[in-house]
């Protein structure tokens, strides 16, 4: 005997449920649409200040800024000059020195001060301040004498020249570096301030700085 029951028929409940059910789909995807905009607007809002928050924190460390003083043009002069005439001391060093402590004082004065020079070079570009291509004949003078030396005199006179010199720009620094308003100068101070420490160090480890150079520096402190 074959059963002839029939499939049952959606309710008419069932049919409301279904109906309320593809509502409320419909009410939760439009209110995300609109959460989803609103956020997409706040965040826009957000990233259009964040470039002058960004410059700000940047600050004088992002670029060139302050004025430049007479002081801050000297300095950058004596930078450049002192280069054009330690870098030849630095290489006779190699040639013509007797210990190796002068030899290797010689490297650091090398090392240092190109580095030093290519930093003075790119700053006067920026701060459009025109630097000498010469040392000044005082400092051609010095390496003239170091030239005609040999051994031991050679190392005597190296450290009795270079050391007066560095001690002497060490005092400049200090005042560039405490009074400066430009953050070029600024930095080329802070980078000249631990190169001549370097060098000063080194000298001294020779043993040859006298008493004679160490008053020779202090006599051009102001008083």
């Amino acid at each position: 005997m074959k059963s002839h029951a029939r499939s049952p028929r959606p309710t008419p409940n069932r049919g409301r449920l279904i109906a309320a059910a593809l509502a409320l789909t419909t009410v939760i995807a439009a209110v995300s649409v609109w959460l989803w905009q609103r956020n997409s607007a706040a965040d826009e809002s957000v990233s259009a200040d964040l470039p002058a928050a960004n410059a700000a924190a940047a600050g004088p460390e992002g670029g060139n800024t302050g004025d430049v003083t007479a002081l801050d043009k000297t300095f950058l002069t004596k930078v450049r000059q002192a280069g054009l005439w330690e870098m030849p001391a630095g290489r006779l060093a190699q040639t013509h020195a007797s210990s190796e402590a002068i030899k290797r004082a010689g490297m650091h004065l090398l090392e240092g001060h190109s580095k030093l020079d290519q930093l003075a070079r790119e700053d006067s570009e920026a701060l459009s301040v025109p630097i000498p291509d010469q040392a000044t004949a005082e400092q051609q003078g010095w390496v003239d004498q170091l030239k005609n030396a040999r051994g031991k005199a050679f190392d005597q006179l190296f450290v009795d020249l270079l050391r007066a010199s560095h001690g002497k720009i060490f005092i400049t620094i200090g005042e560039v570096r405490a009074t400066t308003k430009n953050t070029l100068i600024r930095r080329l101070a802070t980078q000249t301030n631990n190169t001549v420490q370097d060098h000063m160090d080194v000298l001294e480890d020779t043993g040859l700085v006298t008493d004679a150079t160490l008053d020779d520096v202090a006599s051009t402190i102001p008083k």
